[in-house]
């Protein structure tokens, strides 16, 4: 299977509480929710299409819990293609510590050699949503195939981000972009290795 990363993002980088003002407050983050207002549209069909190509999950613990205590509490609304993949196709949760999870269809996964074995597996896409621990650690393991940035028109200012201030360098291959009515775009990217820089 393909390995790919499918993340929202606002303009600034910030992926932390896009839900709701309730979702993440860690670190006194308090603009949470910031995706909402702008989710719908040309846009929801576009991730709604990503989940229903996937053949199973891969998640980051908070992610995981986060996505368990919604998507995987909710009844099935009988249109929802998101909802049908998330709670019809197996789940892995990249963890050392959890132990018991409660979603049906969940296996938890430790270490980079696990996640190469469900690569290595027949099928089209192992999917990791948001999971920015997650992202950043598969992306400076070598192990992403695919990225891809659905960056919304806001600033939010605060709050963690995809991309840390002191990390790993990539290159990134950009593959595909759409942009949207209501201003979200969505950029595809190949990992490119590492980038090239000017020596004069």
């Amino acid at each position: 299977m393909r390995l790919t990363v499918t993340t929202n993002v606002s303009v600034d980088g910030v992926m932390q509480g896009l839900g709701g003002p309730g979702e993440d407050r860690r670190g006194g983050f308090e603009r949470g929710g910031w995706a909402l207002p702008l989710f719908g549209g040309e846009g929801q069909t576009y991730l709604s299409e990503i989940y229903g190509r996937a053949d199973a999950f891969l998640f980051g613990r908070r992610t995981y819990e986060i996505f368990a205590a919604s998507w995987g509490t909710w009844a099935d609304p009988g249109d929802s293609l998101i909802w049908t993949a998330l709670n019809t196709r197996p789940k892995y949760v990249a963890s050392a510590t959890l132990t018991d999870p409660a979603w049906a269809d969940t296996t938890v996964v430790t270490g980079a050699d696990a996640i190469r074995a469900l690569k290595a597996r027949p099928g089209g896409e192992l999917q990791v949503h948001g999971s920015g621990e997650l992202a950043r650690w598969l992306l400076a393991n070598d192990l992403v195939d695919e990225l891809t940035l659905l960056t919304y028109p806001v600033v939010v200012g605060q709050g963690r981000r995809l991309f840390p201030d002191d990390g790993p360098d990539a290159a990134l291959e950009l593959t595909g972009a759409r942009a949207f009515a209501n201003g979200i775009t969505a950029h595809v990217y190949r990992p490119a290795g590492r980038p090239r820089y000017a020596t004069s």
